[in-house]
Order: C-alpha cells, then structure tokens, then sequence
C-alpha cells in the first residue's frame, strides 16, 4: 500500500488524463484546475477567479459573489438608459403649433432635416395651440431642426428647441378607442424613473402641487427594480402640458422623466372570481 501511495505522488494531477471526461468534451480544461487544494492538488471545475462549471456552464459561488443574472440585469438597465439617451439626443420639442396642423403636415415641415422616425402632436385639441416631439434617425437632422424655429405653420410661428424625453413607444392594443379617451390623453403624461422608495400618494402630491389637481393615477413596476413607471391623468389639459416641465427633477434619488401620454388610463374593471 505504501509504495502505491509513492507512485500516486509521482503522478502529475494537471495530467489531461485526470480531467473529468464530463469536462473534457471540446478539449482539454487543465489549464482551469485552480492549485489551492490540500498539499497543492488540482480541484476539478473550480478556477481562480471564483467561478466553477455547474451542468457544462459557469456559475459564481453564491457566498460573496453575484448571479450572472445580476449581471445581465444590470448590463439591460445600462443599455435601456443609452438607448433612450440617444433617443432624447435625435428629438426635438416644438411649442406654438396652430391647433389646425396635422401630424403629416408637422412631419412635412421636417422631413428636410433628416429621416422622420416618430412624430407626435399633443396638448388639448381644443386649445389655440398645441406642441409636439419630433424624433429623427439622427441627432444631425434634429440639430438640423432647430433652424427651423420662427418658421410659420399655419397661422402661427413655430418654437423648436431641443427635448428633454424621448418618444416612448406604444402597444397599439393601449391605444385611445374612442374622442373620450383621445381628450383623456390629451390630460395625461407617461413618468418613468420613479425612485421606487416614492410612493403613489407622494407622486401624487409632488405633480399635484407643482401642476394641478390630479384626476386619476396609476404607478406601475414592482420593488425588485430600481425605478418603477407612472400615468398620471389631470383634471385640466394644461396641467399636462405644465408636468412636462418636471422632467429631470430629482425625487428622493432620481431625476424623474416626464413624457406625454399615448395612452390614457383606464378605470380598473372589476377582477374575476376565482373558481
């Protein structure tokens, strides 16, 4: 038994022959034995940098560490934030628009800057005036746009200025059915990167205060996130139109963005039974 126990020793445990052939399938894994065994063997699917194989792939220890999930997850938050801070960079604001000009005809004033992706009229159709988000392929034809500011549109001079929110899109099924939906639109705005610590009440006290009375709202998203969304319905359109304005204000510890609704908020309807 000793000089078996002798001739063991001799033997090289970083030998390809001693991987697992469950972890040798396309090659040889020596390289990833990590040498902190006892007395300096190799321990199998263990690398130094923490991570194991778990069922052919990597998995992080769990004590000390974080789940590629939270990796993922994090990578998908950064990616959603550039990608709407590009979107605000190619979007202009435009104020001043004579109640009787169409979207096409708005989009028609633009189409010269560069390629129109999205163009979206808002505010109180009744009202004299109204304002819209023009967003473009690139952030060329949007900085192209604002020379076309003082230009008259219908009976009116256009103002155009650079937009603090991007144009979110839209679940066609969420649309307005009906010119009473269309005119509840018109008095709702779309907030999102609520500080999940916010509560309704408070949102409702902040957009109440600082815009006008509140008619309805609704807080989406759940705890597990760091921001949740919001639609808020006003009792008077220019209630709306002034909430825009708090995009970029700081609630306990982020900037809120505040964009007009495509949607408007429906009463909840009454939940099934369960059987």
């Amino acid at each position: 038994m000793r000089d078996l126990e002798e001739l063991l020793s001799k033997l090289n445990p970083m030998a390809e022959e001693f991987v697992p052939p469950s972890l040798n399938s396309s090659g040889s894994y020596s390289e990833g034995f990590f040498h902190g065994g006892r007395n300096g063997e190799g321990i199998p699917g263990v690398y130094a940098n923490g991570f194991g194989l778990n069922n052919g792939g990597f998995a992080r220890k769990k004590k000390g560490g974080f789940s590629n999930q939270g990796i993922q997850r994090r990578m998908n938050n950064r990616t959603s934030m550039a990608q709407r801070e590009d979107a605000i960079r190619r979007t202009v604001y435009v104020s001043d628009i004579d109640n009787q000009v169409t979207e096409e005809q708005l989009a028609a004033l633009f189409i010269n800057c560069g390629q129109v992706v999205d163009c979206r009229v808002c505010g109180d159709p009744k009202s004299v005036l109204r304002f819209a988000f023009i967003e473009f392929t690139d952030e060329e034809g949007a900085r192209a746009a604002l020379s076309l500011a003082g230009t008259m549109l219908g009976y009116y001079p256009v103002k155009v200025l650079p937009s603090k929110t991007a144009i979110a899109p839209v679940n066609p099924t969420f649309l307005p059915r009906s010119d009473d939906e269309r005119e509840m639109c018109a008095r709702t705005v779309y907030c999102t990167n609520i500080d999940k610590k916010i509560t309704q009440e408070e949102l409702r006290l902040f957009f109440g205060s600082i815009c006008g009375e509140v008619y309805r709202m609704r807080m989406l998203g759940d705890y597990q996130h760091n921001a949740r969304i919001a639609f808020v319905e006003f009792v008077m359109a220019e209630s709306a139109t002034a909430a825009l304005n708090c995009s970029g204000v700081v609630l306990g510890s982020l900037p809120i963005r505040v964009s007009p609704s495509k949607t408007p908020v429906r009463p909840r309807g009454p939940r099934q039974p369960m059987h």
